[in-house]
């Protein structure tokens, strides 16, 4: 029998926009409202306002928590100060990857993780297996989120809230009352836009969405679905779980090596991710932009000089940049900027070639 697809706290609230509803990792969810490229652009130009609310959130705490958290976790976690938000992933000890998610440090001994909708019941039987020593909650149903986005955003939200959000730096956080309701306000999002993402209780979500659209009429706010989520986060080239990383792929080959730290000590998957950059990678995730017309999807070949040489991960019509982009992993050799490929559409070899990513600039405030 078919599982029956979960609703958000915003469920009724999309569907009364006139939202097209689709399944997504489990969910119910917006994938449109206006439609797609109106509603990218409204985030690059002006303000969107994203449902959320199916990602997963787990807390963690107790004198194990910090030690739990470096044992499951790539990045390294003494690098986190209260109040601070890590990027990270956690592995499978062969390297590959379980899930990339946020790590929030709540106070000295207690953290809050969030992670992918598709993958909370995967990803909590993980970090409680192998996070023992510290008290887990799994606290993703009663949490709401929502996710505020663009060059509007920061007047937006400090309009409804009752301390100066201004102060809150990248990838930080603060506690505090927005519309008043209680938040906790987070300088983060996955839109290559400055923003903010507002987690609060599931009852109040519904509350808190309906204020930030009538404050935000004069600025042109809009709710935006999942179909512009992922044309935003495509043109940054941020990673979707699913599409470009997942139990298949590493994170040096994703371009992710970068939240990855050997020398903070031993974690799962630190022993073969050490061996896979001894011994050099074999592909890579770069950017492809396409020469040809012509729309890049997930799983289409990637050719050179008629050879298979890769697989397209995710890829679209990029509004911001007026072009027809993808992400592809690619044999190392043929991984360079300004390399030559082609992508087989249908039966049909199209002309691409490797760029520069991010394909559009991130407007972040990345000063604390």
């Amino acid at each position: 029998m078919n599982t029956p697809l979960k609703r958000t706290p915003l469920y009724h609230a999309h569907v009364a926009a006139g939202a097209r509803m689709v399944p997504f990792g489990g969910w119910e969810m917006p994938v449109q409202y206006a439609g797609i490229i109106e509603e990218h652009r409204t985030v690059r130009t002006a303000v969107g306002l994203f449902d959320v609310s199916h990602m997963g959130e787990f807390e963690v705490e107790g004198g194990g928590a910090f030690a739990a958290l470096q044992s499951l976790t790539t990045n390294d976690v003494a690098a986190l100060e209260d109040g601070q938000v890590q990027y990270s992933l956690l592995c499978y000890p062969n390297g590959t990857i379980v899930d990339d998610l946020t790590v929030y440090r709540l106070a000295r001994d207690r953290f809050m993780l969030t992670v992918n909708a598709s993958n909370i019941d995967k990803d909590y039987a993980w970090v409680t297996e192998h996070g023992r020593g510290a008290r887990w909650r799994n606290v993703s149903a009663e949490t709401g989120l929502i996710a505020v986005q663009g060059p509007k955003a920061e007047a937006l939200v400090g309009r409804l809230a009752e301390g100066d959000v201004t102060k809150i730096g990248y990838y930080r956080f603060a506690r505090g009352a927005v519309a008043d309701v209680s938040a906790l306000i987070s300088r983060t999002g996955y839109t290559g836009e400055d923003g903010f993402e507002l987690y609060t209780a599931a009852g109040d979500t519904t509350r808190l969405w309906a204020a930030l659209l009538e404050a935000g009429r004069a600025d042109g706010v809009a709710p935006i679905g999942l179909g512009a989520r992922d044309t935003l986060r495509l043109e940054m080239k941020y990673a979707l779980y699913g599409n470009d990383i997942d139990e298949t792929t590493n994170p040096l080959e994703a371009g992710l090596g970068w939240v990855v730290k050997p020398a903070k000590g031993e974690f799962i998957g630190k022993d073969a991710l050490e061996k896979i950059r001894a011994a050099g990678l074999r592909r890579r995730l770069v950017g492809i932009e396409m020469v040809d017309k012509a729309v890049a999807r997930h799983g289409y070949p990637v050719l050179k000089d008629a050879r298979p040489v890769g697989s397209v991960t995710s890829g679209s019509y990029g509004p911001s940049v007026d072009k027809y982009i993808a992400m592809a992993y690619v044999e190392a050799a043929h991984a360079a900027v300004g390399t030559t490929l082609e992508v087989e559409i249908r039966g049909q070899d199209k002309a691409a070639r490797v760029v520069r990513t991010p394909f559009y600039p991130s407007k972040v405030k990345k000063t604390a």
